[in-house]
C-alpha cells in the first residue's frame, strides 16, 4: 500500500475509534449533547492552533457575509449529526451507528437532486436500493422482534447519516472560496457556538473538572478528529478522491472490530449483511462511470469531521 493510500486508512481508522471515546465520557455521566460540545469545542481550538502554529493563520480570514456557509457546517450538520450519532450508539451499537452514519452518500445523491437537479442515473438508484436494504437488515426489518433496533434508535442513525449529507451540501458553497482547511475550522467554531448554550442546558458538573474527562476530551476531539483530518488531506493530496472515498470506509469497519472486541454487541448474520450492501452501494458510488456530477466538482476534496 502507498503511503497517501496508508495515510488515509489510518485517518478513516481513527475516525472509527470515536465511539470509544464517547462511550468513555459517557460513563463518567456525561449526556450525548455535552459530549457532542467537549468534542466540537476542543476540535474547534485544536483546529485554530494547528493553523496558527503551522504558519497558516492567514487561513482564518473569512468574510463576514459568509458565516451563514459555517452555520449551516457547523450548527445544522455538525451538531445534529454528532447527537444523532452519539444517542445511536447509546441507544443500539457502535457498530450499528457507524454504518447508518455511512448511509450519508445515499442521502447527498437525493438531496443533490433536489437541490442542484442532478440526475439520477440508474447507477445511482442501485446504490438507493441497496442502501435501504442494508439499512432494512440492520434495523431488524427482517428479523423477530428481540432482534430488532428501536423506532428511535434506526431514526436517529439515519438521522446522522442525513446530518452528515447537510454537511456537503452547505460544504459545496464554502469550498468554492476558502480552503478545506478552513471550512473545517470555522465549522467547528460555529458548531461550538451553537452546541456549549444547549449543553449548558443540563446545568454545570463537577465531572468536567476530573482528568479522565479531559482525557476523553483529547481523545474525541484531537486524536479522532484533528490528528485524522491532518492524515487524511494529506492522503489526499496522492491518492483520487474517489478512491480516498473507498478506502474511507475502513471506518464503519473499525468502529465493528471495537464494538465486538470492546464491548460483546452482538452482530448477528442480519446486521452483517445489511452492513456489506451498505459497503457496496458506496463502492458504487464511486465507481468512475460517464454521468455529470456537478457536486462531486466541488465537494470531491471536502474535508471529512
Amino acid at each position: 500500500m502507498k503511503t497517501g493510500e496508508l495515510y488515509i486508512v489510518a485517518g478513516a481508522a481513527l475516525w472509527g475509534a470515536i465511539g470509544v471515546f464517547f462511550n468513555y465520557l459517557s460513563a463518567l455521566g456525561l449526556q450525548p449533547l455535552q459530549i457532542v460540545a467537549l468534542r466540537v469545542g476542543s476540535a474547534a481550538l485544536a483546529f485554530m492552533l494547528y493553523l496558527v502554529f503551522s504558519g497558516r493563520k492567514d487561513l482564518l480570514k473569512i468574510a463576514p457575509r459568509d458565516v451563514v456557509y459555517f452555520i449551516g457546517t457547523g450548527i445544522f450538520s455538525l451538531v445534529f449529526f454528532n447527537w444523532c450519532y452519539f444517542n445511536t450508539i447509546k441507544l443500539a451499537s457502535l457498530a450499528v451507528a457507524a454504518v447508518l452514519l455511512y448511509t450519508s452518500p445515499v442521502w447527498i445523491v437525493l438531496l443533490a437532486a433536489v437541490f442542484f437537479h442532478e440526475r439520477l442515473s440508474p447507477q445511482k438508484i442501485l446504490a438507493v436500493l441497496l442502501t435501504l436494504l442494508g439499512t432494512a437488515l440492520i434495523v431488524g426489518v427482517f428479523s423477530d422482534g428481540g432482534a430488532r433496533l428501536s423506532p428511535l434508535a434506526a431514526l436517529l442513525g439515519l438521522g446522522a447519516g442525513f446530518g452528515y449529507a447537510l454537511y456537503s451540501i452547505f460544504g459545496k458553497f464554502a469550498l468554492s472560496k476558502y480552503a478545506p482547511e478552513t471550512v473545517s475550522a470555522y465549522t467547528f467554531i460555529f458548531a461550538t457556538l451553537g452546541a456549549v448554550p444547549l449543553a449548558a442546558s443540563y446545568g454545570w458538573t463537577d465531572v468536567y473538572l476530573l482528568p479522565q474527562t479531559w482525557l476523553g476530551t483529547f481523545g474525541i476531539g484531537v486524536v479522532c478528529c484533528l490528528l485524522p483530518f491532518v492524515l487524511y488531506t494529506r492522503g489526499l493530496k496522492q491518492v483520487e478522491a474517489g478512491k480516498a472515498a473507498v478506502l474511507a470506509t475502513v471506518e464503519p469497519a473499525v468502529a465493528a472490530l471495537f464494538s465486538v472486541a470492546l464491548y460483546h454487541e452482538p452482530l448477528g448474520f442480519a446486521k452483517i449483511s445489511g452492513m456489506a450492501l451498505v459497503f457496496a452501494a458506496i463502492l458504487l458510488l464511486n465507481l468512475k462511470l460517464p454521468t455529470k456530477n456537478p457536486l462531486k466538482k466541488t465537494t470531491e476534496n471536502l474535508p471529512k469531521i
